[in-house]
């Protein structure tokens, strides 16, 4: 199974993205499909011994839409020395253009520099010097800019959007004001004699359709798309448009005929104005629109601008700067006080404080030195380092940050199934209506121009727009949100979830401890002593990466204790290890493994209980089936882990805790932050069972865990989340990853998903709301019981700022701050 996204060209509306939904889904060999209206992304999961990509993307050009080829191009500067004259210019260009990947080459022999667009899958800079080279030219030091190819197709859109606005606006206001100036008697507006209506109809008519014509030719796509459409039997927004306007606009062109066969009161069947000024503000409503949308997506354009563009690379002793698409693995990269770290990496050499905020949202700088990780776009603060490059490309954290980012905000909630089930029926619905309106009001009576102003102001009131914005607007910006708390939510149906769980299973280790255990108390039986039980654990535990293990080595090492060769070791899960230490039987563990081997504690029972209850984890040290002594180890609880509990619970929200360790133990931590209902004892594999028993109670489950051995409970729960330091943003197992090991983003999380999912409530509330009343306003229901007629124009006006206002208010999810 491969997954896989598009980008998708001349969507108009929900109803659009609904059809090509329907079309990519009905393939043979399309698992799943959904198209995101707001950022404009088929996503979809296929089977690739059935079908292929270009299918798809032929399948979807097809019916009419367009699919937008990333098109990877890399714009370099690169100074030539060596260059004589004109003729060593074009010799140079000539070389390049020949270059596979190189998509133009212009050598300017004035400023001796050659600008070269390139596609980086297919040739690096490296390859590009090597050309100048072979010419018998040297290839300077490099000058590069990297195109946003995205950013740049969304201005593009805004300011041909904005013109077409300009234009109809320019002809629109002189056209309304003929055309209603006389018909406004109270406000007596001055027409010229040779435009009056009563003196000069025909002048006053052809007017008008002169002003109305570089207004339908600026509003041209509404038809083209529209009519295209209604052919194809999939009517969108455009072709509701379409309707009206070309209503009015045949209706009108009629009447100038009855003007010209002499009926002078036909000047009263005129609805140019109508069909004009309902494109400008639709016009002005896409403008608005497509700055709103341009906006949504901004978190991702700011992650993508942390990385920097070039990096010193020490190559032959000589530091040399070069492009961060150039970089490689196992390359030495210096990096000065003030700059950011360009690539993932491990220090070799150096001492400094790195600002990782834009990875974990945590503003305290950490310190590094020799053997310590270091992460792309990270800021270097104080001191010189080198370090070894272990990630380029799109295998850096930040990369799969933004990948994942990308990913949810193309994702849906399934809370949109609503709207997309109602947006692809509306528009049919929506002619239906208008059509039975007009015959319904012709049969009570009224007049031809009557039922047609109520036509046209169904067809243009209606907006599926709102429908199919509501949902992924919100999405988009809550998902940016979370990623600059350093909260990276996987989707839209993760993004739902969390807002209506009812219980949060946190894990002990690591999760609500730091995850580092110290060795606090060390008894031993009376034959043993106290360097020999130390000597003998940590001999046992050498092999061991457990990190209770890992303590009681560190403690060894610390008070210089010699370690002994360990053999025939093997690890109990959940209970312990067993090895074999100069012909000594050792078994260190729980209290389960000695229960299981039959081993008494003999006199050491009563000082187990005691280290239990101090919140300590006492492990037992049997040599040939006796107890020789117990080693308890604590972990320390975080700094934030109590008042993160605290904040969950005063939210309404169960908080219990999980862990492998003795009931005693974990009761005097969970004593220590606040958690009444405790899991102990619970080996790895059972922790999924657990949560599996909470559901059962009808709960909605939340399980917060390190993502290793917690990985089947995350996956189990309704939302699991995997608390890591950001470099595990692909654990697979998690549909929310914590950049930072605070416990405080839990209830961030939870907050962010409740004001998401009210955000897009209030959205459907209002899109729906507008359609419901809307529809039958414009239909003439005011009418029936004495009240006006609704306008077109006023129709037109309201369609445009229903669309405007979903986003605004999708927009408003950028002030969220978590309360703490």
């Amino acid at each position: 199974m491969n997954k896989a996204a598009i980008k998708i060209s001349g969507m108009t509306c929900a109803a659009c993205a609904n059809r090509i939904e329907k079309t990519v889904g009905k393939m043979d060999g399309v698992i799943n499909a959904s198209v995101n209206f707001a950022s404009e992304i088929l996503s979809f999961e296929y089977d690739e011994t059935k079908l292929s990509q270009a299918d798809i993307e032929k399948a979807v050009e097809k019916i009419g839409y367009g699919v937008i080829k990333e098109e990877k191009k890399n714009t370099v500067t690169i100074p030539v020395g060596g260059m004589t004259c004109a003729a060593c210019a074009a010799r140079v260009e000539k070389a390049l253009g020949k270059t596979e990947g190189v998509l133009k080459a212009t050598v300017n022999f004035a400023t001796e520099k050659a600008v070269v667009e390139y596609d980086p899958s297919k040739i690096r800079v490296s390859g590009i010097k090597q050309v100048i080279e072979k010419a018998g030219y040297k290839a300077l030091s490099i000058e590069k800019s990297t195109v946003d190819e995205d950013k740049l197709r969304k201005e593009r859109e805004i300011r041909i959007l904005r013109i077409k606005f300009i234009v109809s606006a320019i002809f629109a206001v002189p056209l309304l004001y003929l055309a209603m100036g006389p018909m406004i008697s109270w406000l007596s507006l001055p027409v010229p004699m040779f435009l009056d209506p009563m003196q000069n109809p025909m002048n006053f008519a052809v007017t008008q359709l002169i002003l109305v014509t570089p207004i339908v030719i600026a509003g041209y796509k509404f038809y083209t798309v529209g009519f295209k459409a209604l052919i194809k039997r999939s009517p969108n927004m455009d072709s509701l448009i379409a309707i009206g306007t070309s209503a009015a606009i045949i209706y009108s062109l009629y009447s100038i005929y009855q003007i010209s066969t002499g009926n002078m009161h036909a000047v009263e069947g005129l609805y140019f104005e109508t069909a004009g000024v309902i494109i400008t503000l639709i016009l002005l409503g896409k403008t608005l629109e497509a700055i709103s949308k341009g906006k949504t997506s901004e978190a991702i354009k700011k992650l993508m601008g942390l990385a920097p563009k070039t990096a010193v690379v020490i190559q032959d002793g000589k530091e040399i700067e070069i492009p961060i698409e150039e970089v490689e693995p196992g390359d030495i990269i210096l990096v000065r006080p003030g700059e950011k770290i360009p690539v993932d990496g491990e220090v070799i050499e150096g001492h400094t404080a790195i600002d990782e905020s834009m990875l974990t949202g945590e503003s305290i700088p950490v310190d590094k030195k020799a053997g310590d990780k270091v992460y792309a776009a990270s800021i270097n603060k104080n001191g010189m380092i080198k370090f070894k490059a272990t990630k380029v490309g799109e295998e850096t954290a930040l990369a799969q940050i933004i990948r994942l980012v990308e990913e949810a905000q193309g994702s849906k909630a399934p809370i949109a199934q609503l709207a997309d089930v109602v947006s692809g029926y509306f528009v049919p619905v929506v002619v239906a209506i208008a059509i039975l309106a007009f015959a319904a009001w012709l049969i009570a009576g009224e007049s031809l121009v009557f039922a047609l102003t109520v036509f046209i102001s169904v067809l243009v009131i209606a907006c599926p727009c709102a429908l199919g914005l509501a949902t992924p607007t919100a999405i988009m910006v809550g998902t940016g949100k979370g990623a600059e708390y350093g909260i990276l939510i996987k989707g839209g149906e993760a993004l739902e979830t969390t807002h209506k769980v009812d219980i949060i299973v946190f894990d002990k280790t690591g999760t609500i401890t730091e995850g580092k255990p110290e060795v606090t108390d060390i008894i031993t039986s009376p034959d043993v002593t106290r360097e020999r039980l130390l000597q003998i654990a940590a001999s046992a535990e050498k092999g061991s990466e457990h990190p209770l293990g890992e303590a009681i080595v560190k403690k060894a090492e610390n008070e210089g204790i010699q370690v002994l060769k360990a053999d025939k070791f093997e690890a109990i899960p959940g209970h312990g290890i067993e090895v074999n230490i100069d012909g000594v039987n050792v078994l260190i563990g729980n209290r389960k493994l000695m229960d299981s081997r039959g081993i008494s504690l003999n006199n050491l029972e009563e000082q187990s209980n005691r280290l239990a209850s101090e919140g300590k984890t006492p492990m037992y040290v049997a040599m040939n089936n006796t107890i020789s002594g117990i080693i308890a180890v604590a972990d320390v609880v975080k700094e934030n882990s109590a008042k993160a509990i605290k904040t969950l619970q005063s939210m309404g929200i169960e908080v219990a805790m999980i862990t492998g360790d003795n009931r005693r133990t974990a009761e005097a931590i969970a004593r220590q932050v606040g958690i009444d209902r405790v899991l102990a004892e619970v080996l790895p594999q059972d922790k999924s069972n657990e949560v599996k028993k909470l559901q059962a109670e009808g709960k909605k489950v939340c399980m917060v865990g390190d993502g290793i051995n917690d990985a089947p409970a995350l996956v189990q729960a309704d939302v699991g989340i995997a608390i890591g330091s950001g470099t595990d943003v692909a654990m697979e197992s998690a549909d929310i990853v914590l950049m930072r090991s605070d416990l405080m983003d839990v209830p961030t999380a939870i907050q962010l998903s409740k004001s998401t999912i009210r955000n897009i409530k209030q959205n459907l509330f209002w899109a729906f709301g507008y359609n419901t009343a809307g529809i039958p306003i414009a239909a003439g229901l005011l009418h029936i019981f004495g009240g006006p007629l609704l306008n077109p124009m006023f129709a037109a006006a309201a369609m445009s700022l229903s669309s405007v206002s979903v986003l605004t208010n999708a927009l408003r999810l950028k002030r969220f701050k978590p309360y703490k």
